[in-house]
């Protein structure tokens, strides 16, 4: 007898939607919020909810999943021919997609959930490295290291200013232009050098650019 995969009903469709939008809305406002506050915010119980995810783990790594494709659409965006600008560019467009879901996004770049977070975004790493190679190639971004390590550097910045910038920045705008000077100090821009960029390019802080 031939078995056949069925399709999951519509209301275990619905009642899984609406597992991940509670995720996303309890998590914004409490990062460390239980199971059992996520289910009661999808109007399920713990039980339910377990029918659709193991565990509070396997429930974040698919919002990081989801998540990710946003960000990873950054990454299909065109080059120019200056890595610094591109640099640039690419912190304040991935700012912008942060800010959004800023705490979700700390949730998802803890410790815990790092190594998922990576490979989500594997995308967008690809072209962080491979603007690192192309400053480096044109000697406009440090060449102290080599581009992998200056690279996951680079990466390691952005993580921790997402975990922290709440702590330290007074508006969204301070905190899209602080993770882009950042960005570009640790690339190896003075930050004079970064200033006259930033004047020169000021689209690059627009909320058009950041979005």
């Amino acid at each position: 007898m031939t078995q056949t995969t069925r399709a999951p009903r519509s209301d275990a469709r619905a009642n899984r939607e609406s597992i991940l939008a509670a995720a996303r809305e309890t998590l914004a406002n409490d990062p460390r919020a239980s199971i059992d506050v996520i289910a009661r915010a999808a109007g399920l119980s713990r039980r339910a909810l377990y029918g659709h995810f193991d565990d509070r783990a396997a429930l974040v790594t698919e919002l990081i999943a989801t998540g990710a494709q946003r960000f990873n659409a950054i990454a299909e965006e065109p080059a120019t021919a200056d890595a610094r600008l591109d640099l640039a560019r690419l912190a304040a467009r991935l700012w912008g997609a942060a800010e959004d879901v800023q705490l979700l996004a700390a949730v998802a770049l803890d410790d815990e959930h790092v190594a998922s977070t990576a490979a989500a975004l594997a995308p967008v790493r690809r072209m962080l490295l491979e603007i690192v190679r192309q400053g480096q190639s044109a000697q406009t971004l440090r060449t102290d290291m080599d581009a992998e390590t200056l690279a996951r550097i680079i990466e390691e910045g952005a993580r921790t200013f997402v975990t922290r910038a709440p702590a330290f920045t007074a508006s969204v705008a301070d905190a899209r232009s602080i993770a882009v000077r950042a960005m570009l100090s640790i690339g190896g821009l003075s930050w004079r050098e970064s200033e006259e960029l930033l004047q020169a390019h000021p689209d690059l802080l627009s909320k058009e650019t950041a979005r």
